[in-house]
Formats: structure tokens, sequence, C-alpha cells
């Protein structure tokens, strides 16, 4: 999640980069500080106030980068700096452009070229955290997406997937992107890697995002929608069934493509039922699902077809 420091080591940093310009003790400042920002998220996590958490994460996420500057090769700011961009991006600046569509069309055009830019972004630090880890990863990538992530092992899980995310979520937002679209193989080959070396990460993120990302995988035969079931099931077993979002994920994916207001319907609803304090460090995520489940539950007569009409899509004549 988004990365936390502890407000404790700030005098003592501060009494380090006041002891001179020694180059060696201002790095040394720099990379603890860095490491204390790249740890546990769990003040952002467990937080119950999403609008609180939009208006803070930014200048956490400026902080990440004015550190990287002096310190660029730093792995767990890359890493934090990827997921970062990549779930406040999601989480609030694609939410701001899906609201806005129906009633402020230029607005939620520039909120949604705005998702992609930082999308675009957290790819960017991701990219850089596995090349400095992996030489020549990103050109083999782009070469060869299956043997370049051959390389990858289960501690690049992580980077792996929020790369992957944010490259994905770039492509979604940014379909009229002819360049953007030829790198999906890309997307998949993190994806499969990531899974194959760590199904479990993240109580299951990896099966989530593959609930919607199956309806569009190019390298695949077979019913989308399956297999996209299959993602959300192992979802729902690895979080215990404490998290919102598998819910809202297939109903958006999948009932949606296929035309069921009924398991729509029933999908949201059983994500609204979840506790969001049954597990603290899931809170703030469970908030945002039932944010948009909300939100989707009051445009389903937009997004759904009268039966009449649903039943002549289905069985054209």
């Amino acid at each position: 999640m988004i990365a936390r420091f502890d407000l404790m080591t700030f005098p003592a940093l501060a009494l380090l980069l006041a002891l001179g310009s020694g180059c060696s003790i201002k790095k040394y400042a720099i990379n603890q500080l860095g490491n204390a920002l790249s740890g546990s998220g769990e003040t952002f996590a467990s937080d119950d106030d999403p609008e609180l958490i939009k208006a803070a994460v930014p200048f956490s996420l400026k902080l990440i980068e004015s550190l990287l500057a002096e310190s660029p090769k730093h792995d767990g700011l890359l890493l934090a700096a990827c997921s970062g961009f990549t779930q406040y991006s999601y989480a609030f600046v694609k939410q701001e452009a899906d609201e806005k569509e129906e009633t402020d069309l230029a607005g939620s055009d520039a909120a949604r070229a705005r998702a992609k830019r930082l999308f675009l972004r957290a790819r960017g630090y991701g990219l850089r955290g596995l090349e400095g880890r992996h030489a020549g990863f990103e050109a083999a990538l782009k070469k060869s997406p299956r043997n370049a992530v051959a390389v990858a092992t289960r501690r690049d899980v992580p980077l792996l997937f929020w790369t992957a995310a944010a490259w994905g979520a770039a492509i979604s937002v940014g379909k009229d992107d002819a360049v953007l679209l030829s790198d999906q193989l890309i997307v998949e080959a993190l994806l499969d890697r990531a899974l194959a070396l760590d199904e479990r990460f993240e109580n299951g993120a990896i099966h989530l995002l593959l609930i919607s990302y199956e309806m569009v995988r190019r390298s695949a035969t077979g019913d989308p929608g399956e297999r996209a079931r299959k993602h959300f099931v192992r979802a729902i077993e690895l979080s215990n069934g404490h998290l919102a979002s598998p819910y809202v994920t297939l109903a958006e994916a999948v009932a949606i493509e296929k035309q069921d207001k009924a398991e729509f319907e029933l999908l949201l609803k059983k994500s609204l039922a979840i506790d969001p304090d049954a597990v603290p460090e899931s809170r703030l995520a469970n908030h945002l699902a039932q944010h948009r489940a909300r939100w989707l539950l009051g445009r389903i007569d937009d997004l759904f077809l009268p039966a009449s009409d649903a039943a002549k899509e289905s069985f054209p004549k």
C-alpha cells in the first residue's frame, strides 16, 4: 500500500543533514528516510476517511520523488513510487473521471488524461526498479516479454505486480493510444510471472486484477468470463472473504459484459455487506470499493439494456 513514515525519525535525520556538506552523511540520511518512507503502509491503509487520504497522499508521493532525485536507485522508494502513484490514480483520479463522464465530459476527459500520465509515471518507476535488479530487463521485455520475465524471482513480485497494474491501467484509460495498446502482451507476461511466483501476494491481489484483465486478454482461448470467475473465487479465498473489491470487480467486468443485471446487483450488495472495520489493514480499500459499488448501483439503468432489448442483443435474428 501507500508508504508511511515515522515522524520520530525526523529530528535525528535533520541533525544528520545539518552536520555539514559531507556527501556520505547526506546520502546516508536520505537513504534512511527513504527506508522509512518505503516501509509498511498501515497508516494509510487502515484509515476510514478516503477524502483525508486523497488530500494527504500527494505530499507523500512528492516527498518520495524528492528523495529519488537524490538517491535514484533506492529499491524501496522505486517500489513505493510505483505502487503509490498507481493506487492514488486509480482510487481518486480515474474515479473522478468516471463520475464526471455523464455531466462534465470536458472535466472527465481532463481527469482521464491526468490518470494516464500518473499511471505512466508509476510504470516508469516500476521499470526502473526491475532494471536495477536485472540489467537489460526493460529492453528484453519489449523484445520478448515471456523470456524477459523468466529472470524474475519471488522477491520481484511486488514490482512485477505494480508495474503491470500501472501499465494495464494506462492502457485502459488510453484506449486511443495505439502504442500503449501494443504493449498488452507485456502486461500479461508481467502478471502471469507474478502469479506463478506468488499467487498469495497481498491476499490475492494478482487474482483480483486478473478478474478484469481476463476479459481483454489476448493470449488465451475459451470463455473469458469463466477465466475471470476462477480468479474471483481464488481472490475471495485468499482474502478470507474480507474484501469488497472482488465482488465489485466481477460485477463491473463480467456481469455488465454479460448483461446479467441480477448478478450485478447481487455482487454489489455483497460488497456493501462487508464490514470495513473487520480487517483494519483493508479498511481504506473496502471504503473505496464500497464507494464505487454505490456509484455503480446508481447507474444501473444506464449500464443495462431493458430486458427486451437485452434479449434481442443475445439472440439476433
